[in-house]
C-alpha cells in the first residue's frame, strides 16, 4: 500500500500542474493546433477528462467485482473526444477539473485488496489495478506537453521520468525496434543493453522525450519504435 499511496501522490501533483495549465486556456488556445495530429488542444482537453472517467471505470471494476471497460469501445471513445473538443474553454475546463478530482477520490478510498483485482486495459491485456495508476501518470505526463503550452519534457517529474524510461526500455528490450546496444541514463539509475548498436547515453528526460516522440533526440540518434505498448510484465497475460 506504500507504493499505491506514493504513486498515487505522484498522479495527484501531475493532474494539479495539468489543471494549472488548463485554467489558463481561452476559447482561442482551445481551438489552436496541439502537438498531436489531427487534434487540436481541445481534443487533447477533451481525451484527458475522458480518461480519468475511463480509468475510474477500472478502479469501480476492482471495487465491485463487476467488470467495467474502459470504453464501450474504440468507436465510442473517438466519438466523446470529438463531441466535446469545440466546447467553451469554461466548460472544458471545469469537465476536466471533475473528472481529476472523482478519480482522485475513487483511488484514495479504494480496499487494499482491491487493488490486487485484475482489469484490463482499452486494447485487452490485463493488469492488476494498481497499474491503473501508472497508466493515468502516462497520460497526464505525456498529454499535459502535446498541449503545447508551455509544459515542457524537461517539466516531467523525476520519478515519472525514472518509471516511464525503464518501463519503456524494458518493452523495447523485448520487442527490438530500436537500433542501439545500450541506452543510459546520466542522471538516473537506468541503464539498459539492447544488444547489438552504439551506446545513447543522456539525462533521463532527454531520452523520455526522445523514446515517446516528443523531442530530446539528438542528431544521430535512431527513431524510436511506436510507444506506449503493452507492459512488459504482463505479456503472458
Amino acid at each position: 500500500m506504500d507504493d499505491v499511496r506514493a504513486t498515487l501522490a505522484e498522479v495527484e501533483a501531475a493532474s494539479a500542474r495539468l489543471t494549472a495549465t488548463a485554467d489558463k486556456l481561452t476559447d482561442d488556445d482551445l481551438r489552436a493546433p496541439s502537438r498531436l495530429p489531427g487534434w487540436t488542444r481541445g481534443h487533447v482537453v477533451a481525451h484527458l477528462a475522458r480518461n480519468a472517467d475511463s480509468c475510474w471505470n477500472l478502479l469501480e471494476w476492482a471495487r465491485t467485482g463487476a467488470m467495467i471497460r474502459q470504453y464501450p469501445d474504440d468507436r465510442v471513445r473517438d466519438a466523446g473526444v470529438e463531441a466535446n473538443s469545440g466546447r467553451p474553454a469554461a466548460e472544458l475546463r471545469a469537465e476536466l477539473r471533475v473528472a481529476v478530482e472523482r478519480f482522485a477520490l475513487q483511488a484514495a478510498t479504494l480496499p487494499a485488496s482491491a487493488w490486487r483485482s485484475t482489469v484490463a486495459a482499452r486494447s485487452g491485456w490485463t493488469h492488476p489495478a494498481w497499474y491503473v495508476l501508472y497508466r493515468r501518470w502516462r497520460e497526464v505526463e505525456a498529454h499535459h506537453l502535446d498541449l503545447d503550452f508551455g509544459y515542457r519534457h524537461t517539466d516531467w517529474s523525476p520519478a515519472y521520468v525514472r518509471w516511464e524510461l525503464a518501463e519503456t526500455l524494458e518493452a523495447i528490450r523485448l520487442d527490438g525496434g530500436l537500433a542501439a546496444g545500450r541506452v543510459r541514463a546520466t542522471d538516473l539509475d537506468v541503464d539498459v543493453r539492447l544488444g547489438d548498436g552504439p551506446e545513447i547515453s543522456a539525462p533521463g528526460h532527454e531520452l523520455l522525450a526522445w523514446l515517446t516522440g516528443r523531442g530530446g533526440a539528438s542528431a544521430g540518434w535512431p527513431a524510436p519504435p511506436p510507444w506506449p505498448g503493452p507492459a512488459a510484465r504482463w505479456r503472458e497475460s
